[in-house]
C-alpha cells in the first residue's frame, strides 16, 4: 500500500518558485509522466487560471480538471482515484468546501489519499485537509472550523505574505484553536500518513513553523527547512 501523503503549500509568489515545489511534489510520484488534476473549486473555476495551470505543468504530466458547473461528470470518483496527484488551487475555501460536500467530493478524496494518491494545494488547497484554518473566506481574516480533517490541528498560509496572518493566526490559537502549522509564501509542508516529514522551500527566506500556546504565550517553532533548487 502507498504511503498517504499531503504537501500543504503556503502560497505563491513568482512562477519560476512554485514550479520548483510542483516538480518536487511530482518527483514524490516516482513517475516519469503522472497524472495530475486540478480541482479549482476555490478559484470559482476561473478559466485563465485553468490555462496557467495547464501551462505550469505542460509537458512535464497528464493533466485534466474536475468542474462542478454545471454539473460535475459522472465518473467523478473514478477520475478522482486515477490520478496520481490531485491539486487544489488558492480562492474561498468555505465555498469549496460546501461543494466538495454536496457532491461526496470530500469523501473521495479521503479515499484517494488512502490508496497514496498525493494531495497537494496553494492557501485554500492548504488548509483545507486540517480540522481548523485561518481563512478570509468570509471577508475578514477569521476561523474555519470545519476542515476536512485529514490532517490533525490547524493551518495558516501567506504567513509572511499578508500582515494581518501571524497576528491573527497567533491569536486564534492563544484563544484556544488548536495547535498547527504555518507555511510562508514559497513554503510546503510534507506529511507522510499525518506526520510532518519535510518542510521545504522555493526561496532561501521562507519558512515553516509549528505553533501552540504556553499558558498566555504562544511557542512559535521554525522548523528545518530544506531550500529546493
Amino acid at each position: 500500500m502507498a504511503d498517504s501523503q499531503i504537501v500543504a503549500i503556503g502560497g505563491r509568489r513568482a512562477d519560476a518558485e512554485i514550479r520548483r515545489i510542483n516538480d518536487f511534489v511530482l518527483g514524490l510520484t516516482g513517475k516519469e509522466r503522472p497524472r495530475v488534476c486540478f480541482v479549482p473549486t476555490a478559484a470559482a473555476e476561473d478559466a485563465d487560471f485553468l490555462v496557467y495551470l495547464y501551462a505550469q505543468f505542460g509537458g512535464r504530466a497528464d493533466t485534466c480538471h474536475v468542474s462542478f458547473f454545471p454539473w460535475p461528470p459522472e465518473d467523478l470518483r473514478e477520475l478522482v482515484l486515477s490520478q496520481d496527484v490531485l491539486l487544489v488551487p488558492g480562492g474561498n475555501t468555505a465555498n469549496m468546501l460546501a461543494v466538495w460536500r454536496v457532491h461526496g467530493v470530500d469523501r473521495m478524496m479521503r479515499e484517494a489519499w488512502a490508496r497514496g494518491v498525493i494531495l497537494t494545494g496553494v492557501s485554500a488547497g492548504m488548509i483545507c485537509w486540517f480540522e481548523c484554518g485561518v481563512t478570509d473566506s468570509f471577508g475578514p481574516l477569521a476561523a474555519l472550523r470545519d476542515g476536512l480533517g485529514f490532517l490533525p490541528g490547524s493551518a495558516c498560509p501567506h504567513y509572511d505574505g499578508e500582515k494581518d496572518r501571524r497576528p491573527t493566526y497567533q491569536g486564534l490559537v492563544r484563544g484556544g484553536f488548536p495547535a498547527g502549522y504555518a507555511a510562508d509564501d514559497g513554503a510546503a509542508l510534507h506529511f507522510v500518513d499525518t506526520d510532518l516529514a519535510a518542510c521545504v522551500a522555493s526561496r532561501p527566506m521562507a519558512r515553516g513553523y509549528r505553533l501552540c500556546a504556553e499558558s498566555d504565550t504562544i511557542a512559535e517553532t521554525p522548523l528545518s527547512v530544506r531550500l529546493l533548487s
